[in-house]
């Protein structure tokens, strides 16, 4: 992970969000050389809860319609 000094980054902040953006690699901020912030690459916005299920199940039928007034148990 590359380091940084505080005001280096301040200076140079635009670019630097950039190179993490694109390298998808973090940036350790440090300040009198003691670590006070990490920038890291944001995770893509996926809904990952309906990713991972996908392919598991197919619908089947029409899932829109009313539901039948008696259920028969089987």
């Amino acid at each position: 992970m590359k380091k940084i000094a505080a005001g280096e980054f301040k200076t140079r902040c635009l670019a630097l969000m950039e190179d993490v953006r694109s390298k998808r690699e973090p940036l350790l901020i440090t300040k009198r050389g003691k670590p006070v912030a990490k920038l890291v690459p944001v995770d893509d916005e996926k809904d990952e809860f309906f990713d991972r299920l996908r392919g598991m199940f197919r619908v089947v039928g029409d899932i829109e319609a009313p539901i039948p007034d008696k259920w028969e148990a089987s």
